[in-house]
């Protein structure tokens, strides 16, 4: 003990430094003594200030307090306040006197967005940290099943839902929360081509029966080769990217107004092969014709204005081959978060693969997709179309028009899917059934393909939240497009 006792005094300089998280208390008490003196400083902060911004635990009460009595109708006042808040702050120091105290030396209402936004990204810095030190902490023990791709897909998705959302970790919203986002989303409806609750696909009849793409619906667009499921997906695609429009929002982001920004994952065709689909069905020129250059003069001025306009549109593609939903996923997440995403579209389904873990089947893998998609589509609060084949069943009956049992491995694609989308062709199975030139049948078949020329149904088999039916659609193989059915030739039913 003695020897203890004798030993130097440390002193200051080489005392062990540490770093306390990012905070500032003084603009906490500017703002909340800004609300306290003017409630108009609360509406400056509240789209995008929550409680758990604030470092001080108090500030955060005082913070969520003020907020309830505010919106309530109610004036937040240091006397109204205190009553919802506990009576003792600090040794000597009670609540009333800290809130007048706040009071006293508020910031003005003109300053509050600007300390509000200081706060805000002091807490993002503080989850940044917080998340950085669990990436380090779980790359030091990571156990044998947890790769380093799957530690960074986790770090893009953690870092995804804070550039987001301005927050960490989910947890549960007051159904009051979510009324108040219904009646937005209402709201919206009516700014938005054809009055629609959701992003509009450009075919008016099929937007009637779908109220549009709703965002986190996973819908699922299948058909059998050939009945033209790419070139639906490719039509609605430039269809909304070309509608988009975009405002900023307060706190410097821009929200979509109309259309939308595009993500297509062609784990079939190139990047080239789509564009070269989209610009068929734009120019109005054959894509056979645009690929082998069998275009005269006045063709390729109309091609080159084209490009020029589809080249301004906010639509990407990724090409890559035999992705994973996890790859996809993070793919999907870093898009958002770079460029905003308004429409995923996954062509197609069963190309994807899941995370193979021992023992699991196509089965169970198709199902982790499924699931992964619809966990997506939550997630970045988007609509994902992902396309299907169908089973060989289909060709084994009479009556070719799809039905839900045809998905292959239907179980979890059907579960999982909050619409399910068929495109049949009545036209290409009849033209396979071409009698002898000549005949009596061969002039009833001639008969019966003029009726069908042209013509697509889209089967809405299950829609979640409207009602099931047929679209009729006009086709143009050539320019391998989709667009409405005239007036005149087609009218739909009135849906339930």
């Amino acid at each position: 003990m003695e020897a203890v006792r004798r030993l130097a005094p440390v002193t200051t300089e080489s005392e062990p430094k540490y770093k306390t998280a990012p905070h500032n208390i003084e603009a906490e008490q500017a703002l909340l003594g800004a609300i306290l003196v003017n409630n108009e400083a609360f509406y400056r902060v509240s789209d995008f200030l929550e409680p758990d911004h604030f470092y001080e635990q108090i500030h955060r009460a005082i913070f969520e307090v003020c907020g309830k009595i505010i919106r309530a109708g109610k004036t937040a006042t240091p006397v109204t306040a205190k009553t919802y808040l506990p009576d003792d702050l600090l040794e000597g120091v009670t609540m009333a006197q800290y809130l007048a105290r706040l009071a006293a030396e508020a910031t003005t209402v003109l300053n509050a967005a600007d300390y509000g936004q200081a706060i805000y990204d002091l807490a993002i810095r503080r989850n940044l940290i917080l998340i950085g030190e669990e990436v380090m902490d779980t790359a030091y023990n990571a156990d044998v099943e947890s790769s380093a791709q799957i530690q960074i897909e986790e770090a893009e998705k953690r870092l995804f839902d804070l550039a987001e959302k301005g927050r960490y970790d989910g947890g549960f919203q007051g159904f009051n929360q979510a009324l108040i986002e219904a009646i937005n989303m209402a709201g919206e409806a009516y700014s938005r081509d054809g009055s629609l609750s959701g992003t509009a696909t450009g075919l008016t009849d099929l937007d009637r029966l779908m109220g549009g793409l709703q965002r986190s619906d996973l819908i699922i667009l299948a058909a059998r080769p050939a009945m033209g499921k790419t070139s639906l997906a490719t039509n609605i695609a430039f269809s909304v990217a070309k509608a988009y429009k975009a405002e900023p929002t307060p706190d410097g982001h821009m929200k979509t107004v109309n259309g939308g920004v595009v993500g297509f994952f062609s784990l079939e065709m190139s990047a080239e092969q789509l564009a070269t689909r989209v610009l068929a069905e734009q120019s109005e020129i054959s894509s056979s014709d645009i690929r082998r250059g069998n275009i005269h003069e006045s063709q390729y001025t109309k091609l080159v204005d084209t490009s020029n306009l589809m080249a301004q549109v906010p639509l990407y593609i990724d090409d890559t081959g035999g992705i994973s939903i996890a790859q996809l996923s993070a793919r999907a997440r870093r898009l958002k978060r770079q460029k905003g995403l308004d429409l995923l579209i996954v062509d197609y389904l069963q190309l994807l693969s899941g995370s193979k873990k021992a023992g699991e089947n196509r089965v169970q893998e198709l199902t982790e997709i499924t699931t992964g998609l619809k966990a997506l589509a939550k997630e970045l609060e988007v609509p994902i179309i992902a396309l299907s084949q169908l089973s060989r069943q289909v060709e084994n009956r009479e009556d070719k028009h799809p039905q839900l049992a045809d998905l292959r491995e239907s179980g979890s694609i059907e579960q999982d899917a909050d619409v399910v989308l068929f495109v049949y062709r009545e036209e290409y199975y009849l033209g396979n059934k071409e009698p002898k030139e000549g005949t009596q049948e061969h002039l009833e078949w001639q008969a019966e393909m003029e009726k069908v020329h042209g013509r697509a149904e889209v089967i809405i088999a299950k829609q979640r939240h409207g009602p099931t039916g047929t679209v009729q659609l006009h086709f143009q193989a050539n320019l391998t497009r989709f667009s409405n059915l005239a007036r005149e030739d087609y009218l739909p039913t009135r849906g339930e």
